[in-house]
């Protein structure tokens, strides 16, 4: 059982999870005769259970169906009020304000116990509460990058009936908070996330480690120094960005920490049998070998690329939420969030020209063919293998048989469905279990993280071309061309994160903080017809769903009203 699996009972003692564990008297969990720690540990483990989980957990769609890479089946779907302006006090969509806080409380009732419990392991209590605090930072990002500036309570523990009043800290006061709290802890956690001395441990995969802790450092700071929350666009902060990713990529030069790039095609997901005719024969065998090592990132259970995962039992929930619809095994959530034209026209060709360039080599004729092959390891579109034949989205098609146009539900409203994350090792019949990594925090993060803060703090340096080609070689993509500008390398570095972390909950945040989702989710989002005539499909752009974006209030999250209500201090965002 890894760290954030959490377990079912508290030793042997007559409790169980049926009471929410803080409430549970803590003179059993937090034991003066407990000499190992066992039920102390468990109530740590629970707290991990509140890290972010990004697996279909809005409305059964990824977050990323209420931004411009994507849209629900089902045009209802609450996750869609992102995009069509649907959100209100009364009606947050992605609501996590009490569930952190829920999680802060957790933290505190630790830290503020933890002492009376006689480890014998010396070291091990400053490191678990290095981790509790890391995990309370981890909240109260979760909160900022959603509210903008929240009320800090340091350690309080507030009791169950308590009256609560507490302003709104400012968003630099959190900042500044999380960051001492990241700092505070550093010293005292593993040195890297699955390690110990060294070797690693499986039952520590999973748990914040020290590189964790710097991982989010790098992304707070990255987050500071966006144009969102730095409007006069200082760039000591930028520098503060760079610095904190470059901590991480010069930890992994010295050997301090094993993150890599994954390199290696653990699962075949594919052959060059099931991806013939995607990419030309004579690079074909490469092809697929860069399709299987990007896909392998998200199906093994374990790798040095993830450094902070959100861990679950394994499981069949991915596959039976997001498989296309016509496979037998479907049930009636399938197909649940469906890529725009929008997101499948952001991936380059192979040769590393957009498809609208001039020689890029692109056909409307033959859209999906010879194109970044993360193209094929994130989107299921007309003709790619899946399982036991080709997916059929053409009008009337298998995985389509009503249509373009003619269903709000049950079936792709854009043609395409998600292929990321999805495992292979199911039959055409039925479900397998397996193991589901939602990476919270990968290596790849940290490049292009640096990779932007240093553009934008000195420009495009060598070290920026050098984090943003290691990213495309990894799938065989050309490098960059040489002489960008600050502006150009810009453009390129929002696309690589675009294309490299779709469905991660990047993108949502990512035109929040750039402040570009009143461009983007503006107008139309599109997708795509196949009609077939004879042995030949038309393709056409087609319109899939409008979008709307309200820039005078629509970057922050409005306070839910029940908050407003049982903090008489508590101040809503502006304009909602």
């Amino acid at each position: 059982m890894t760290a954030v699996c959490v377990a079912g009972t508290l030793g042997c003692k007559k409790m169980t999870e049926s009471e929410p564990l803080e409430l549970i008297e803590k003179d059993l969990i937090f034991d003066s005769k407990d000499s190992l720690g066992v039920n102390a540990e468990r109530f740590l483990n629970n707290i991990y259970s509140g890290l972010p989980n990004g697996f279909n957990r809005i409305s059964s769609n990824m977050l990323d169906a209420g931004t411009d890479d994507a849209i629900p089946n089902a045009n209802g779907d609450a996750v869609q009020y992102f995009s069509n302006g649907g959100i209100s006090p009364t009606n947050v969509v992605d609501d996590v304000w009490a569930k952190n806080y829920a999680n802060i409380r957790k933290v505190n009732v630790f830290l503020a116990n933890i002492n009376v419990v006689p480890l014998n392991i010396a070291g091990l209590k400053d490191r678990w509460k290095a981790e509790a605090r890391c995990l309370r930072a981890m909240s109260y990002f979760e909160l900022i990058k959603r509210w903008g500036g929240v009320p800090l309570i340091g350690d309080k523990v507030y009791d169950a009936n308590e009256t609560i009043t507490v302003s709104r800290n400012t968003y630099q006061q959190c900042v500044d908070y999380i960051l001492s709290e990241l700092n505070a802890a550093m010293p005292y956690l593993l040195t890297a996330n699955g390690s110990v001395n060294g070797t690693f441990a499986a039952n520590y995969y999973g748990r914040f480690g020290r590189g964790a802790a710097m991982a989010l450092k790098s992304r707070l700071l990255l987050y500071a120094a966006s144009p969102l929350n730095n409007p006069s666009n200082t760039l000591t902060k930028w520098a503060d960005a760079a610095a904190a990713a470059k901590a991480v990529m010069d930890s992994v030069t010295l050997g301090k920490f094993t993150y890599k790039l994954n390199d290696a095609a653990t699962t075949a997901h594919y052959t060059t049998t099931t991806l013939a005719g995607v990419a030309p024969s004579a690079s074909l065998s490469a092809y697929v070998t860069n399709v299987n090592k990007f896909l392998s990132v998200f199906t093994t259970n374990s790798n040095n690329e993830i450094i902070l995962p959100y861990m679950t039992t394994t499981n069949s929930t991915v596959e039976a939420i997001n498989d296309p619809v016509g496979y037998t095994r479907a049930s009636s959530t399938s197909g649940k969030t469906n890529p725009t034209q929008e997101l499948v026209n952001e991936y380059e060709m192979s040769n590393g020209k957009m498809i609208g360039e001039s020689g890029s080599g692109y056909t409307i004729t033959n859209p999906y063919f010879n194109r970044d092959p993360r193209f094929p390891a994130t989107i299921m579109f007309d003709g790619l293998y899946w399982l036991n034949r080709k997916v059929q989205t053409t009008d009337g098609g298998l995985d389509r048989p009503f249509g373009y146009g003619r269903v709000t539900k049950g079936e792709t409203r854009t043609g395409y469905y998600l292929r990321k994350f999805m495992t292979s090792n199911s039959s055409a019949t039925s479900y397998a279990n397996y193991p589901h990594v939602f990476p919270i925090m990968r290596y790849a993060e940290i490049l292009l993280n640096y990779a932007e803060a240093q553009n934008e703090a000195v420009g495009p340096d060598n070290t920026v071309y050098n984090a943003v080609n290691a990213i495309r070689a990894r799938v065989g993509m050309p490098n960059l061309p040489t002489g960008l500008t600050q502006a150009e390398m810009r453009t390129r570095i929002r696309h690589e994160r675009r294309v490299e972390f779709a469905f991660e909950e990047q993108r949502f945040w990512d035109i929040r903080r750039w402040k570009i989702a009143e461009t983007v989710l503006n107008g139309k989002l599109h997708g795509i017809q196949g009609v077939v005539s004879g042995s030949t499909t038309n393709y056409t752009i087609v319109d899939a769903a409008d979008a709307k974006f309200d820039a005078n209030k629509m970057y922050l999250f409005p306070i839910p009203f029940n908050e407003l209500v049982s903090n008489k201090s508590m101040v809503q965002n502006p304009n909602w």
